[in-house]
């Protein structure tokens, strides 16, 4: 159960966090880190199995505890700025295949606003954080 749920916990980091991905592949750490974060729902691993709980239920409660401060993902929602707002360009770096790359570039470059403005779950429809971060995009495309 633990190698699947570090199987799950990678993946979803590959496709929602990616910057942490290249992060922990640049430092060796992706075991550390998975191994890391599978100790701390050890317990609660333990626990739903002595008491028979279902798999699946026992990988979707670790699951969300696992990613819970991965949640919500920076990089899906500039992914998702960039192609509702700049369509032409979003496909030109789709296109040429550096869109993730581009992504993480454009998370960088917006981490000010995402410090002072802040970004969790509460605010992420806020406009002001939308225009903000839409208006630091077009600059780092200028």
């Amino acid at each position: 159960m633990e190698d699947l749920l570090k199987e799950k916990l990678w993946f979803y980091i590959i496709h929602n966090n990616p910057d942490l991905m290249f992060t922990l592949q640049e430092d060796y750490s992706v075991l550390d880190y998975l191994n890391e974060k599978i100790s701390s729902v050890k317990s609660i691993l333990d626990d739903m199995l002595s008491d028979g709980t279902p798999k699946y239920i026992i990988e979707e409660i670790c699951l969300n505890v696992l990613t819970e401060d991965l949640k919500p993902s920076r990089f899906l929602y500039i992914r998702f700025l960039l192609s509702d707002e700049f369509e032409k360009t979003y496909a030109a770096f789709q296109e040429s295949g550096i869109l993730t790359y581009e992504i993480i570039n454009l998370m960088e470059n917006c981490r000010p606003v995402f410090e002072t403005i802040g970004f969790t779950k509460e605010n992420e429809e806020d406009p002001n954080l939308r225009n903000a971060l839409i208006g630091q995009i077009a600059d780092y495309l200028n």
